[in-house]
């Protein structure tokens, strides 16, 4: 039994997040259906991770078991021809048995797009959320080194989540500006549900005066989501990249 490792990439504006649901189109359904195309057999594919409606993957990684000798190379290919155009398989090799692609995971890193314009640009509609107040991203850089460590994060969690265990380790956290754009980055061994776009919406806020210098730590420590700020809209985000 071969255990299989692909990584894909995939722009999630025309799909309702990656997990299947009953009565909407999602990545994780249409990856599969390609999938049983190109093997002829029913898959249990494993998925690293949830993402939301609108949000895109740079990297994303699964897993998965068959019997079937089908060269890597050639999967890569077949399921490139059967997959529409918003998705691409970019990898794929042969993993450890036990190598599950959500369990195996050691860390994940997000990035957030922002748009910082006055006049918006309809190009990034669905790939960077337009915010047209000018963003001090040296100072958000400063002040988003609170979300670092090992924290309970039960203020920056969307109150859909059923987690029980809301402590992450957060590895990194920066606040880059690229031209018009700025550029959010947050990696850690994982996250909730919203997560990341409740840290951006959070140091948004903290942009335009509304959180105090330096009052980040108090938030985060008082695991209240409404002293967060805002929860960003998802077409700025993207899964960045996966470690094993």
């Amino acid at each position: 039994m071969r255990n299989l490792l692909l990584t894909i990439s995939y722009d999630g504006s025309s799909y309702h997040g990656w997990q299947v649901q009953k009565n909407a189109v999602t990545v994780q359904q249409v990856f599969q259906k390609a999938v049983e195309k190109l093997f002829c057999e029913k898959i249990d594919i494993k998925g690293c991770s949830r993402t939301d409606s609108g949000v895109h993957a740079n990297m994303y990684c699964v897993s998965f078991k068959t019997e079937k000798n089908i060269p890597c190379k050639n999967i890569i290919a077949g399921l490139n021809t059967y997959l529409p155009k918003d998705i691409a398989v970019t990898d794929c090799k042969e993993a450890d048995p036990d190598f599950h692609a959500r369990y195996s995971v050691k860390s994940k890193k997000y990035v957030y797009r922002i748009c910082n314009t006055q006049i918006r640009d309809p190009f990034l509609k669905n790939y960077a959320f337009h915010y047209r107040f000018p963003i001090d991203a040296e100072y958000l850089n400063k002040e988003s080194q609170a979300f670092v460590g090992t924290h309970d994060f039960s203020g920056f969690c969307s109150s859909r989540s059923d987690v029980e265990d809301t402590v992450r380790t957060v590895y990194s956290f920066s606040v880059e500006r690229k031209g018009s754009e700025v550029i959010f980055s947050v990696e850690a061994n994982g996250f909730l549900y919203n997560m990341v776009r409740i840290m951006v919406g959070t140091l948004l806020f903290v942009n335009e005066g509304k959180i105090r210098p330096g009052e980040l730590a108090q938030i985060i420590e008082s695991k209240e989501r409404k002293r967060a700020g805002k929860t960003a809209p998802p077409q700025g985000l993207y899964l960045n990249s996966v470690k094993y």
